[in-house]
């Protein structure tokens, strides 16, 4: 994983030369329960992940910014959206699709968004050295104004692993990516021919001593700086319990490539079909499994920032291209 100053040089220096390029960063490592989400933060009765869940950090602060009054007429009209037989109520089966397909159109919108910035020759394929020269061309051509050794060391780290993850893309073997390759580059884990290349890039960032294998301690510093001395918080303890009863399951203390699967993809895991479980659950009053409108309105906060609003981009779009 970059460090933060590797993040902030990226930021300051290549953005002067190239918009939005930057290396492949780590995403979330998991996709957890929404249900153990919710536990975990009960205290405060906090609905970000929820929010984050369906959009990530960034969007879901976008929505925040409107008041209660536009947030409610919004998902309104996205609620008559998400009902796709008109008889009123919003079944788990029919979030579930809404949400997917908004996944989906994120994904291949982020992708339509950088194209131009990394197709420099415009014949409609990203080259490998199209996008080494984007991301990484500055350090390559100034390598002393990187005088930090973690900078030096993060750039060095990120440019092979970046060529290795975009030759397992390139489906041909032609060092040019077309569309499909390319998403499948940016957003591996939402490929399953990606799904090893994900997993080792978890271990690559995780283990620190190299030894091919995630201890608890490597587990929970990837989670948590322990940095003033103190006490660990309980979420902290609870993490470390989750480690040795649920993580490392041969129970030699620590993880393999198999473990590290078995928790970062867990099989027979749909994140659609949980999160949709999920607001049924919370909003459905009356216990009959679909939701009202009147019901998801009342728990609006919970489906705000959620792909299912997306912005309200949704209401501008014809239905079919959703």
């Amino acid at each position: 994983m970059a460090c933060a100053s590797f993040r902030l040089l990226i930021a300051v220096i290549l953005s002067a030369f190239v918009v939005n390029a930057k290396p492949t960063l780590r995403k979330e490592r998991v996709l957890r329960d929404p249900e153990q989400s919710r536990q975990a933060h009960e205290d405060n009765k906090s609905y970000q992940y929820d929010h984050e869940a369906f959009l990530g950090k960034d969007e879901a602060k976008t929505f925040d910014q409107l008041t209660p009054e536009e947030s409610r007429d919004r998902l309104s009209k996205i609620v008559d959206r998400i009902d796709g037989d008109a008889d009123g109520y919003i079944t788990t089966d029919e979030l579930k699709a809404w949400i997917k397909r908004v996944q989906k159109r994120y994904v291949y919108e982020n992708v339509a968004k950088v194209w131009a910035d990394y197709d420099l020759n415009k014949d409609d394929k990203i080259q490998w050295d199209e996008y080494k020269q984007a991301t990484y061309g500055y350090y390559l051509a100034n390598p002393q104004e990187f005088e930090d050794a973690t900078d030096q060391f993060s750039f060095k780290k990120m440019l092979p692993r970046d060529e290795r993850r975009f030759k397992t893309a390139d489906l041909n073997g032609d060092l040019a990516a077309d569309r499909e390759e390319f998403t499948s580059f940016l957003h591996p884990e939402e490929f399953e021919r990606m799904k090893d290349i994900v997993i080792l890039e978890t271990l690559e960032d995780i283990d620190r001593n190299g030894d091919g294998h995630v201890d608890e301690d490597e587990y929970i510093a990837d989670m948590f700086a322990h940095e003033d001395g103190g006490p660990e918080p309980d979420w902290v303890r609870t993490e470390r319990e989750q480690f040795s009863d649920f993580r490392d399951l041969n129970k030699d203390g620590k993880m393999d490539q198999d473990e590290i699967r078995h928790w970062i993809l867990p099989q027979d895991y749909d994140h659609a079909q949980a999160e949709a479980r999920h607001l049924v659950y919370e909003s459905d009053q009356d216990r009959d499994q679909k939701l009202t409108k009147q019901e998801i309105l009342e728990n609006w906060n919970m489906f705000v920032g959620s792909q299912a609003t997306n912005y309200g981009e949704d209401l501008t779009r014809n239905h079919d291209e959703l």
